[in-house]
């Protein structure tokens, strides 16, 4: 990080189209041109906004999901895809780090995922939410350690957290230690009511002073009409208004500028990147704040595969003294020879 660097983030507070995910994906690169016009060079979307937040799923019993859950299947980005491809292309022509926040589609499971596309195009990652809140757990499956990581891009080092898992801290030191420069946060926005809204705010504000970074957070938004086609229940609709806090944080918990709450619009503000020193010059919760010898954090970074082949390692012969094979499953190697070991024996 240069720390007289000036970087100009956005974050969009916008409706998706609950109709196909073809016109999400226009609504996508609009709003990157529009903040491509504004000398942006961050820009966030919010939480699984393309094709859309699951909603449904939190005003409709289960036994009554499924038709709009197997649309959601239907209309999911496949990573890499037409999707991805598109936003890496729109990414490249404007110099821009995007970050956009999609329902993943692998074979049978869907995922919430985070997508962080640097300012040459290429995607740096693809992590997904590790584990999904209260009614999103009949939605998508769960994510795994090898997602949570920070990336360097063109503004920075870069991590991202959606939605609940900020009220993770392991999590969200996972990524402290780790020397995050900016935050990406995103929830689903017109969700719960008010109250929502203010434990956003708490929460990002709290991990900007925490982390000693800034916090670049955008909501989704729906609009009446959209909220009457999810539910036609006056009562059930109050749950789906409210919950917006679109907002810049600077590493000092406070906002940068004034935060959206209502409406779609598109957030602007220049981080200037030597707060972060002076923010941890105070206080670096993974310097010389930290205890490591009383606390410490174990991540397991390794994807969590349905699927390991093994034989290679069970074929190659024992032979003692002769180190293990360097992979990132050494000591699973080791463990397997062993077994198969054990098991000759008890023949």
């Amino acid at each position: 990080m240069v720390e007289t660097a000036t970087v100009r983030v956005a974050a969009v507070q916008i409706a998706p189209d609950l109709t196909s995910r073809e016109k999400t994906m226009a609504k996508v690169l609009n709003a990157i041109a529009d903040a491509a016009d504004k000398g942006a060079e961050l820009l966030v979307f919010p939480e699984t906004f393309v094709p859309w937040y699951p909603y449904f799923s939190f005003v409709l019993p289960p036994v009554l999901t499924g038709r709009e859950h197997l649309r959601l299947y239907e209309e999911a980005v496949v990573v890499p895809g037409p999707e991805t491809e598109a936003v890496g292309t729109a990414a490249r022509r404007h110099g821009m780090v995007i970050v956009l926040g999609v329902n993943e589609r692998d074979h049978g499971t869907l995922y919430n995922t985070q997508l962080v596309f640097d300012a040459d195009g290429t995607l740096k990652l693809r992590r997904r939410k590790i584990t999904p809140t209260f009614h999103e757990r009949m939605i998508w499956g769960q994510g795994d350690g090898a997602g949570l990581q920070v990336v360097e891009t063109a503004v920075g080092r870069v991590g991202a957290l959606a939605c609940w898992e900020h009220y993770n801290p392991l999590a969200r030191y996972a990524l402290m230690a780790q020397h995050e420069e900016i935050h990406v946060a995103q929830f689903p926005g017109s969700l719960v009511g008010p109250i929502f809204a203010d434990q956003i705010e708490v929460t990002i504000r709290h991990h900007a002073l925490e982390s000693g970074c800034f916090v670049v957070n955008a909501t989704g938004w729906l609009t009446e009409e959209q909220i009457a086609s999810v539910t036609p229940d006056p009562q059930l609709q109050k749950a789906l208004r409210g919950g917006c806090m679109t907002a810049i944080i600077a590493p000092e918990g406070n906002h940068v500028v004034p935060p959206l709450t209502t409406g779609e619009g598109l957030l602007v503000a220049d981080l200037d990147m030597a707060l972060i020193t002076k923010r941890k010059r105070m206080m670096d919760s993974v310097g010389h704040y930290a205890r490591p010898e009383l606390l410490s954090l174990t991540l397991d970074s390794r994807p969590a595969l349905p699927l390991r082949e093994a034989a290679a390692a069970l074929a190659a012969p024992f032979v003692p003294g002769r180190p293990d094979d360097e992979t990132d499953d050494a000591g699973r190697a080791q463990d397997g020879r062993a077994d198969q070991r054990a098991a000759i024996l008890r023949r």
